[in-house]
């Protein structure tokens, strides 16, 4: 049976993925461009297991496979991150991070694809899904991009489990997701009952407060850990707002969204701090900021792990 990584070595996991996956170009992690594989290598990877083929409708297309996926490319962090701890290492060819990166893996030679974002497939820049399955590439998209609709938790779980289903492990799949729910379930019991703070996400923005809405996967990961998205109205995953909502609504904890390219924590903290308007608004006013990584509130394995940290630093007294 596959071991499920503990608590310390699951962090230090995703500490070592992010460092090793986040990149500015293709990463080529076994293997080096299309030849194939070693004798024993190539059967293992290959090999149909017991309930092959099996069809997966993934945003509106049907893909039939005879076998796993044996040279894997991802695009994004979040897809790699879910395969490795899926123990698929050995699936994994290559990852692309940016998009402007992933024309170049057909040098890898991928028989599977697997986006993180929308933009993975952008048709306009000429690699849209029916782009690969032309040239004989399946593709899987997350499915946080399927269509417009409220993210959650059991999207998590639907996607990891379907990958899962994709590549032969369902067994794993279904421990994995004991364990994720286990640990959500965990963090929401030692808050209940307790009041719900109000929270502000801070993604970016400066002249407008860039913000999560009501349908993204960061408002029900607020929830689970005992807050309320003040902009939970928001009909959108994302959404501009002004300043003077923001202080009218009156946030105690802001939440800051950490990626690169849209300046560090430590720039956003001093830019809401340094905002005369925002001076009473009483998370500025009490400097209470809760940070996650962009990566921790989209659909895959660290959203678990995001509720134990803002429950922690939405109610700190029940973590003592």
């Amino acid at each position: 049976m596959f071991p499920l990584l503990t608590p310390a070595r699951t962090r230090g996991f995703l500490r070592a993925t992010a460092a090793a996956v986040t990149l500015s170009s293709v990463l080529l992690t076994t293997g080096c461009g299309a030849s194939d594989r070693a004798g024993g290598d190539a059967e293992a990877a290959t090999a149909a297991p017991a309930g092959f083929p099996v069809t997966i409708d993934n945003c509106g297309m049907r893909t039939t496979y005879d076998k796993p996926p044996s040279r894997v490319v991802t695009i994004h962090q979040h897809p790699a991150e879910l395969l490795l701890a899926l123990g698929l290492k050995d699936r994994l060819v290559g990852t692309a991070f940016p998009d402007s990166a992933v024309l170049k893996i057909l040098d890898a030679g991928p028989d599977f694809v697997y986006g993180g974002y929308g933009s993975a497939f952008a048709e306009n820049e000429g690699r849209s899904r029916k782009a690969f399955a032309d040239a004989g590439i399946d593709t899987y998209l997350n499915r946080e991009y399927c269509g417009e609709k409220r993210v959650t938790m059991k999207d998590t779980y639907d996607e990891i489990r379907t990958i899962g289903t994709v590549f032969g492990v369902p067994d794993r799949a279904d421990e994995l997701v004991a364990d994720l729910e286990g640990r959500v379930g965990k963090a929401a019991a030692e808050v209940e009952g307790e009041p719900e703070v109000s929270v502000f996400v801070y993604d970016s923005g400066d002249k407008s407060a860039f913000t999560a809405g009501g349908k993204s996967l960061g408002t029900e990961l607020i929830r689970l850990a005992g807050g309320e998205n003040v902009f939970a109205d928001l009909d959108d995953v994302f959404g501009d707002v002004s300043w003077e909502q923001v202080v009218e609504r009156k946030p105690e904890v802001i939440a800051i969204y950490d990626y690169a390219g849209a300046g560090s924590v430590k720039e956003k903290k001093e830019f809401l701090l340094s905002q005369p308007a925002l001076a009473d608004v009483p998370a500025v006013r009490n400097k209470r900021f809760v940070v996650l990584p962009l990566t921790a509130t989209l659909v895959g394995i660290r959203s678990a792990y995001a509720v134990e940290d803002l429950a922690r630093g939405l109610h700190p007294e029940s973590f003592r």
